[in-house]
């Protein structure tokens, strides 16, 4: 996820705000390459209208002589099931995933059948279930590029194994835009601290890469310093 410096994701205006540069994108396009498939929420889907494809082309031979589909599979998640089937994501690509709740199967009825398979996880959304079905399908690495409740999900039921996060220099301070994290109940609260990897500067971009699991019970260290 990128971010502002005060955390917000986006601002509140009608276009998307570009928070990444030109290195950090590449960046993304390195992550999502070496990924089996990438998650995002229907809500990021209708605001951003996102393609998630892999853009180099190199990175797509290289996945092809690897023996990999040309792209990671593409998986959205969605409680309601409101999907428009003429957004950028359906239109190009490999495989694609719908996660979605019983009401919103019966919403979907057979309109997504062409671009996705959907696959219906019981009342509510158990990202638990999400990850047992997509290992039971090969996926060994999911990125997940958000959103917000999306992020909000994964850390708070400590799903997650890695946070990479670009912290951009720019100040949002819109109490309507929306921001990184919702609040939440993470595991260890307040108290409970991330282990720091890496911290990677690109131009303007900070990228920090945290283990959201805590710190090693023998105090070692574990922060080290990437490209300056």
């Amino acid at each position: 996820m990128a971010t502002s410096i005060d955390g917000y994701i986006d601002d509140a205006g009608p276009e998307r705000l570009l928070l990444s540069n030109a290195e950090d994108f590449d960046r993304v396009d390195q992550v999502r390459a070496e990924s089996d498939a990438i998650l995002i929420g229907a809500e990021t889907l209708r605001r951003d209208n996102p393609r998630l494809l892999v853009g180099s082309v190199s990175r797509r031979q290289a996945r092809v002589a690897a023996g990999k589909p040309e792209f990671p599979v593409r998986v959205i998640v969605s409680a309601s099931g409101d999907l428009d089937p003429g957004l950028r994501l359906w239109q190009q690509g490999g495989d694609r995933l719908v996660y979605t709740t019983t009401a919103g199967r019966e919403r979907l009825g057979d309109r997504p059948a062409a671009f996705a398979e959907i696959v219906t996880l019981g009342a509510t959304v158990d990202f638990g279930a999400l990850l047992d079905d997509l290992g039971a399908r090969g996926i060994g690495r999911l990125m997940v590029e958000g959103g917000g409740r999306i992020h909000t999900a994964f850390l708070a039921a400590d799903l997650a194994d890695e946070l990479l996060l670009a912290v951009a220099p720019v100040l949002v301070g819109d109490s309507a835009a929306p921001r990184f994290l919702h609040p939440a109940e993470f595991p260890g609260g307040s108290r409970r601290r991330m282990v720091l990897r890496d911290v990677t500067r690109l131009g303007d971009i900070a990228v920090l890469r945290y283990l959201p699991g805590g710190r090693p019970a023998d105090g070692s260290p574990t922060t080290r310093e990437g490209p300056q």
